[in-house]
């Protein structure tokens, strides 16, 4: 049987782990916290930084195939591994430039990929030279993940806030929907595409709060999206699964936003919405097999659950036996004993046939469930 080993042991690697539970592979997981979502999932865990050379070579050399569930990897380990033969799933080369905003943006406009208007600044005090572009997004280079590393500016005010680190300021765009595109490419010339997520973000803590599939959009639109997501894809020239964020402006034009070369939170309604889910798409992959289909068998909504405000501690779940009664509804909690506000502790997946009534029911579990401590 194959080896394959994953680079990180977060919600990601535990959802991963349990499709892995269909195939016939053998796997690996290496992550500094004993105790994290997929430790016990997995057949060998090997504790250790994924973020240092030695440690990332070293694991890689008892594997046939690397993956990642994390960007903040060492990637010049990566490299040396597959100069040596181990199958890495994204390929170096398509994660350092995913995984530095800078290098992001700059290929995209290589690419004459649609992005937002952006400047690249080396420091908090080059802010000062470009007061005209706000207000403005901006993000660090290296190190943001999950809302952290982005800071609106809307004004001079805002300036101390900035990141004194490289940097990308991107011209804020007038947005009337957030999309997701999942593709999935086996470096065959096959692709599949997920149908396109409409996505909402908490207001406050710049995280996902719900999504809707399919996104309720004109075909035209659609189009596009799918079109930019392959532009995307193909540049890279990676096999792997990518998640390729996208905003509609008011004026019905289509941008990318942000690319992950791995399954992805807007993803995770696909393992009970799609017939192959994302996690079961990337075995598909590693492990050469075809490509499975993406297409959903109902539509559906998906809400994180997160830590809730004024709670820290060993986590609690208020309501639980409540929203388990209810039908088409799936929890995933991802085994976190500790919870803190904002904290990602689980998703919760609902499908039907009626839009409407999927967002009223949406509505109704977030009154009911909370992570408490």
């Amino acid at each position: 049987m194959q080896k394959v080993g994953i680079l990180g042991g977060g919600q990601l690697g535990r959802m991963l782990l349990q499709a892995a539970a269909n195939y016939p592979v053998i796997t690996y997981v290496l992550e500094n916290d004993p105790h994290c979502p997929a430790a016990h999932l997995c057949h060998h865990f090997v504790q250790g930084d994924i973020r240092d050379y030695d440690t990332v070579y070293h694991f890689g050399k008892q594997v046939d195939t690397v993956t990642i569930e994390i960007e903040s990897v060492n990637v010049d380990a990566l490299e040396r591994l597959e100069a040596e033969g181990v199958k890495v799933y994204p390929k170096p080369s398509a994660l350092r430039i995913i995984k530095n905003k800078v290098q992001q943006k700059l290929f995209y406009k290589d690419k004459e990929i649609p992005t937002a208007p952006f400047v690249i600044l080396e420091n908090r005090e080059a802010l000062r030279a470009h007061l005209g572009e706000l207000p403005a997004v901006q993000k660090i280079g290296e190190g943001g993940y999950d809302g952290r590393g982005v800071h609106i500016l809307h004004g001079p005010e805002d300036l101390e806030q900035g990141f004194d680190a490289p940097s990308v300021l991107e011209k804020l765009i007038p947005i009337k929907k957030e999309l997701s595109v999942i593709v999935a490419t086996n470096g065959h010339g096959e692709n599949a595409i997920y149908p396109a997520t409409e996505m909402v973000f908490h207001p406050e803590l710049n995280l996902l709060d719900y999504q809707l599939c399919p996104a309720d959009i004109p075909r035209e639109t659609l189009w596009k999206a799918e079109a930019m997501a392959m532009m995307v894809v193909k540049g890279l020239a990676s096999p792997g699964i990518f998640a390729v964020e996208l905003f509609v402006d008011a004026r019905g034009d289509v941008w990318v936003n942000e690319t992950a070369p791995r399954v992805h939170n807007s993803g995770h309604h696909t393992i009970e919405a799609a017939y192959s889910s994302q996690f079961d798409m990337l075995w598909r992959l590693m492990l050469g097999y075809p490509l499975g289909n993406p297409e959903i068998r109902q539509p559906s909504a998906l809400l994180n659950v997160v830590g809730a405000e004024g709670f820290e501690g060993d986590a609690r779940y208020e309501g639980l036996d409540d929203i388990l009664k209810m039908a088409n509804t799936f929890v995933h909690l991802y085994g976190k004993k500790t919870t803190k506000p904002g904290r990602k502790m689980g998703h919760i997946t609902l499908i039907g046939k009626d839009r409407q009534e999927l967002v009223y029911q949406a509505g109704v579990i977030k009154k009911l469930f909370r992570v408490i401590a």
